[in-house]
Order: structure tokens, then sequence, then C-alpha cells
């Protein structure tokens, strides 16, 4: 028997983690929303235009953002995931989102292209884990790892997780770009070190 490659180790722990995520109270995830949105407002300060997503359910910021970012009085740009394919869309949330694909919420607004990112300081990035080196493990739709590739190279990539999907080592994957930080509810705003590849 051989060892599973990245990818098939990947899906293990994405398995594991999003069991993990459905089985937090709700009590635990309101806290989370308020730690992780006041992190993020510090980190970011001063931003002129910022990309990032609005959480589902499960994932770490839900009930807080978007409507926080409001406070860094900057562009805010939100993904719209398109009705084919794999490719994000952006648009400027201006306080009003409607549900799309998969039932996740979009800004009502103007599509601007996939090109879009490239006008943001940093970029707020969706994952179930995220490891020392800033490699993070997404849901495996590869929406962000083809959104990254237009990101600015000296944007800030930072990823939020709850404090426990902070992890020592993650699978790597060529097209893997890892992010700058990671906010997490008790450890708030942290800078990573990169692998240098």
């Amino acid at each position: 028997m051989t060892d599973p490659g990245p990818a098939d180790a990947k899906d293990e722990l994405r398995d594991a983690l999003l069991a993990r995520r459905r089985a937090r109270p709700t009590t635990e995830r309101a806290a989370a929303a308020d730690a992780v949105a006041a992190a993020l407002l510090a980190g970011l300060s001063g931003v002129g235009t910022l990309a990032a997503f609005v959480p589902d359910p499960s994932e770490p910021g839900c009930g807080r953002l978007p409507e926080a970012y409001a406070e860094l009085g900057a562009r805010v740009l939100l993904p719209v995931i398109p009705d084919r394919g794999r490719i994000l869309d952006w648009a400027v949330y201006a306080g009003e989102l409607e549900a799309g694909r998969y039932g996740l919420s979009h800004p009502t607004g103007p599509r601007l292209g996939p090109l879009a990112i490239q006008a943001a300081d940093a970029v707020v990035v969706p994952a179930l884990a995220v490891d020392r080196f800033g490699i993070r493990l997404g849901r495996g739709g590869g929406y962000y790892d083809r959104a990254l590739v237009h990101a600015r190279h000296d944007a800030v990539l930072v990823t939020v997780v709850f404090d426990d999907e902070r992890v020592d080592a993650l699978p790597r994957e060529i097209h893997d770009r890892p992010v700058t930080a990671v906010v997490t509810p008790s450890g708030g705003w942290a800078d990573l070190a990169s692998s240098g590849g």
C-alpha cells in the first residue's frame, strides 16, 4: 500500500475539520466572531481596498463579517461564485447581500471580473486550517487557489481559523500560495513565516 499523496491527505483532513466545525456550540461561534472581527479590524487598519469573503455559519466570523469591515473605511470586494466554472468574480460590498451558488451570500452590485482582486492591498482568505508556513487547507474547490494567482505579490494574505485549526504542517501542492498572517479567536493577528517556495 502506498502513502496517500497531498490531495488525498487533504481530503481526509477536510472531512475531520468540517465535522469538528459543525459540532461547535453556537456560543463558541459567536464569541469567535467577535474576537476575529476585532483582530481583523486592528490588523487591516489603513487598508485602501480589501478583498474578503462572507463566512458561512460554520466559519469564524459568521454574524460579524463582512459588516465589521465598514469600520475600516476601505473599499471592500467580496467574491461571487459563478453559475458555472470555478473562477471567482468580485463585487463591491455596499451593505447588501443575496444568496448565490451553494447558498453562499454575495454582494448585489455590479460584477467586476476575476481580475478585480488585483486592486486589493489585503485579501482575507477562508481556510479550514493553516500551518506555520502559511499553507492553508481550503474546502477543495480550488476557487481561492485560482483567485490568488491574480492577487498582488505585495498584498497581505490573511486567513481566519479557530484556535485548534492552526497546525504544525499541512500537505502542500505546487499551486498553494502561502498566506502571510492568520487570525484566531484567542491568538488575534499573527504574522507567519514563509516557507520560501
